[in-house]
């Protein structure tokens, strides 16, 4: 009888086995894909030709990019996911995506799509790959829709506290200005302080770009992007007060047609790039006391 032995060299790593695609998954990822590119291009049309979904072509580019700059990491943390926990997610999500088609609602039909996306994903890559691949996840619900009812419950508090701030600071300007709920008058002219002066807008749009900014220059620290987040949100209200005190300067020497027109938009825009520039500024400051602090003495 021969006796084996095997020998293991110190400091040698141990061989793992390399991840290989499961190619009895691969129809199933195919039919997901033949579900959500229909229901991409309609909410392209429907969102992304509107202020609010503005941002959704460039963060869908981003998050893509994002995730094949990520696929190496993945790769190498893969394992198959479980087919009970993959399974009934991917179940669940087709589920609810049959029933967003039946009430015709874009926002559910979108989640639902994203939902089995992730779960797709989990199967192929399992719970390593996922981590990897945590924060292009997470990017690419910037695309999705948000629903009108949030936007009208989160931004009507917003809203209120913008235009009360509003009226306090231009009265003690001395200028014949008053406030009802969101209406402001000002002389004979009425404003009202609609949704995307609420800061939802600004907000979603300054946390993709603000996020993927940090997360470039920070390798993805969770606990930095969480505070940057607070900060982004800080920018949009701030960015948000300054736009409805112009508006309503602007009514106040040039007329309504003027603050409805050119001026409207550019006002806008403005208080965004001031908004973005703040959050760079603050990631400079903040990035340097940050990385000061976790320098050991």
């Amino acid at each position: 009888m021969t006796v084996q032995s095997r020998v293991e060299l110190p400091g040698l790593a141990k061989i793992v086995p390399g991840w290989r695609i499961n190619w009895a998954l691969v129809p199933i990822a195919v039919g997901v894909l033949s579900m959500v590119i229909p229901t991409l291009q309609r909410v392209a049309n429907k969102s992304w030709s509107t202020e609010q979904g503005a941002h959704g072509p460039i963060v869908l580019a981003i998050a893509i990019w994002l995730f094949v700059r990520r696929w190496p990491a993945i790769k190498r943390h893969a394992l198959l996911g479980s087919p009970w926990l993959g399974g009934g997610t991917l179940v669940g999500a087709l589920l609810g995506y049959t029933a967003a088609r039946i009430v015709g609602s874009e926002v559910l039909e979108a989640a639902a799509c994203y939902g089995a996306l992730c779960a797709t994903l989990y199967l192929f890559v399992g719970m390593g790959g996922i981590r990897q691949a945590w924060f292009p996840i997470l990017y690419f619900l910037f695309v999705l829709p948000p629903p009108g009812s949030v936007v009208a419950a989160a931004t009507q508090p917003l809203r209120l506290q913008i235009s009360a701030g509003a009226v306090s600071l231009l009265s003690m300007l001395g200028l014949p200005v008053a406030q009802t709920g969101l209406v402001i008058f000002i002389e004979q002219y009425t404003l009202e302080v609609k949704a995307a002066c609420g800061g939802l807008n600004s907000l979603i749009s300054l946390s993709a770009i603000g996020l993927f900014y940090a997360y470039i220059r920070h390798s993805g620290d969770a606990a930095y992007m969480a505070v940057m987040f607070c900060a982004i949100v800080v920018m949009a209200v701030l960015a948000n007060f300054i736009r409805v005190i112009l508006l309503v300067l602007i009514t106040y020497y040039l007329g309504n047609e003027a603050a409805q027109g050119f001026l409207h938009q550019f006002a806008g825009m403005a208080m965004f790039v001031i908004a973005l520039l703040g959050t760079m500024a603050f990631d400079g400051l903040l990035g340097r006391l940050w990385h000061r602090r976790s320098i050991p003495a």
